[in-house]
């Protein structure tokens, strides 16, 4: 029988206290009258999942848009909540860390989950570098790689890590092969209600009984209950009906390997036409980033013979770059441009805003 929204499992536990549901509501009101910023956060949410209604509004992050808020229903949350507990084989009584922003769905999912499946969760200020016990068992755990790559070393003790909000870059994968946890990356928004996808990025070797199937690191793989399909861009299409009663028709291009998986290239609004040739920046991104020593992104902008061409900015206040690091880049991926910004435009999460940062070069 599937858990409703206004029910609390009896196996939740809130930093090593249990709490029926209508004890909660007073926790969340000390935790806005009293609480450091964070934990006025996790307040603000915890008394709008508690109120009459059936729904509540949850703001994105900006990070390919405009900021906007989007109601969600509290049931679909729960469907959310449990996709990820079966996949995971999460059972009551099993214990989670949070250490994300409560403002966003990746933070307020990790309470909801916590609430529907019994969890043991352990609070902590979602800094870059979150201080937790790290010789505590955890079994499930969701970070930013800015996180994870500061803690990386810590989290022998967690069994399963999903990390996400950004993309995971090549040497942090290669940073985490030695660490005793599962790590996984996933594909989601707040459309979604977090990640729909998850793809093993560590321990190709290691064959857990539940995770064995996770052995191609290119493939994101579908939770239960999730339908994908391509349009004619060939961006992913979601169908979710637990989740959102439309179509969710992304801007991601992705290649189907089959109908539970599939591989992402970038986002179709970032994609460069040089010369007849489709450039996706996010693939020219991974091909450098372990050579660059400063924080970049790639783009495009308009030239007159391929009608649009690569461009490379920098966060510095140079715009020299060593050409040592274009060999491995095609001749239409080398950027024809290098700009630089002394610092980028950044979301509340810490998400590298492009478009604005690309509006200060002018």
């Amino acid at each position: 029988m599937i858990p409703a929204y206004n029910k609390i499992h009896n196996r939740f536990k809130l930093n090593s206290s249990s709490f029926l549901y209508e004890d909660l509501e007073e926790v969340a009101y000390s935790y806005v009258k009293e609480g450091l910023p964070f934990e006025k956060e996790i307040g603000n949410f915890l008394i709008d999942w508690l109120d009459d209604k059936d729904y509540v509004f949850v703001q994105t992050s900006g990070s390919t848009g405009k900021p906007k808020s989007i109601k969600l229903q509290k049931q679909a949350m729960v469907h959310s909540a449990i996709a990820t507990g079966d996949f995971f084989k999460l059972k009551p009584g099993d214990t989670a860390l949070h250490c994300l922003p409560s403002q966003y769905i990746a933070g307020k999912m990790m309470l909801v989950r916590a609430m529907i499946l019994g969890l043991e969760l352990d609070i902590t200020e979602p800094t870059s570098q979150p201080v937790f016990d790290y010789e505590k068992h955890y079994d499930f755990c969701a970070m930013v790689p800015l996180q994870l790559q500061k803690v990386r070393t810590y989290c022998n003790n967690i069994k399963s890590l999903i990390v996400g909000g950004a993309s995971v870059s090549s040497s942090l994968k290669e940073a985490i092969q030695g660490i005793k946890t599962n790590v996984f990356e996933t594909y989601g928004m707040t459309e979604t209600i977090t990640h729909i996808a998850v793809k093993k990025i560590n321990n190709f070797k290691i064959e857990t009984e539940c995770h064995a199937e996770l052995v191609e690191a290119s493939h994101f793989k579908t939770l239960p209950n999730i339908h994908i399909s391509q349009d004619e861009r060939n961006c992913l299409i979601i169908e979710a009906p637990k989740l959102s009663k439309d179509k969710i028709i992304t801007n991601d291009v992705v290649k189907l390997h089959s109908e539970t998986s599939f591989e992402w290239f970038g986002r179709y609004d970032n994609v460069v036409n040089s010369g007849g040739v489709k450039l996706f920046p996010e693939q020219i991104e991974a091909k450098l980033e372990s050579k660059m020593s400063t924080r970049f992104f790639i783009s495009k902008e308009k030239e007159e013979t391929l009608g649009e061409c690569i461009i490379l900015v920098v966060e510095s206040k140079s715009n020299t770059v060593d050409t040592s690091v274009f060999p491995g880049l095609t001749k239409f991926e080398i950027p024809k441009k290098i700009y630089s910004v002394e610092k980028f435009i950044e979301s509340a999460n810490g998400k590298i805003l492009r478009q604005q940062t690309l509006k200060s070069l002018k």
